[in-house]
């Protein structure tokens, strides 16, 4: 009775160690498991490393569930979704005039090149390179700019700008998408002061224009005398001729006289008083 006694604890003791091991085994099969697998997240592409080194020789991993060596590959994830930043500098203009400009760049990390941008930058990237290359080129372009061109030139500026950010930031393997410069500030003086000027011009342009539109009025109101002139001359010419008929009538006609008188006589014979009078009507009579 007690040798079995004694073999109790022994068997016990051996199934506790064999339970142990086994915890033991599915533990490290799950570390491995959970090393070997890994899932890119949507809107991100990994960068696979060798022992914390950037391997330069396989494109940047796709979303989904990865596949690596445990322990030795990793993957550090970067954003490529649309991003934005707002940067705001002052620089000065060609003519010394200091400008707050206010800056909104859209952009992307390079899908296909985003384990060279975390080689070479990190993950820090936006403070690193985009910050700095607006702040520089904001003011490499306004220095070429004196302030009323700033506001009047506004598109090529913009156009100036926005080259020379997407310029800078394709270096780094950063895509830009939309730049827009939604700000220009000037000093309150400076602001007037140019206010006062396109005033002034807008009102120059009007009475150029009013100068124009009386001189064209002119024009057609002399056209419209000479034709008039025209018209005038012609009607005495018209009036000329006929009164040369009417005299080429009455020399070869004599009782033409007669007629016209007829045509205006009322049919009223005048009034005679005393012996001898006639009438102010002489009616030819024809043999």
């Amino acid at each position: 009775m007690s040798k079995y006694q004694s073999a109790s604890p022994n068997v016990n003791m051996g199934g506790a160690k064999i339970l142990i091991s086994a915890v033991i085994i599915l533990i490290i099969i799950a570390v491995v498991a959970s090393a070997s697998v890994k899932i890119v997240d949507s809107g991100n592409r990994g960068v696979l490393t060798h022992w914390s080194a950037v391997d330069l020789t396989n494109p940047p991993l796709d979303e989904g569930i990865h596949f690596l060596v445990p322990f030795q590959d990793d993957v550090v994830q970067l954003e490529v979704r649309t991003q934005k930043y707002d940067a705001q500098t002052r620089s000065a203009s060609k003519d010394l005039q200091t400008v707050e400009t206010t800056v909104t760049v859209n952009y992307h990390a390079d899908e296909e090149r985003v384990h060279i941008l975390y080689k070479e930058v990190g993950l820090d990237y936006e403070n690193r390179v985009i910050q700095p290359a607006i702040e520089e080129t904001v003011k490499q372009v306004t220095a070429n700019y004196n302030a009323e061109e700033l506001i009047t030139k506004r598109p090529l500026v913009k156009a100036d700008i926005e080259n020379a950010i997407r310029e800078r930031l394709d270096l780094f393997n950063v895509k830009t998408e939309v730049i827009s410069i939604t700000d220009f500030d000037f000093s309150d003086l400076f602001s007037k002061a140019i206010e006062s000027k396109v005033e002034a011009e807008q009102k120059a342009k009007k009475a150029e224009n009013d100068l124009i539109r009386i001189e064209v009025e002119a024009r057609q109101l002399e056209a419209q005398a000479e034709g008039l002139a025209s018209a005038n001359m012609a009607e005495a010419r018209g009036e000329a001729e006929a009164i040369s008929i009417i005299n080429q009538a009455l020399s070869s006609n004599p009782y033409y006289l007669e007629w016209l008188k007829t045509q205006a006589w009322d049919g009223k014979l005048p009034l005679v008083v005393g012996q001898g009078g006639t009438p102010f009507i002489s009616i030819p009579v024809t043999p």
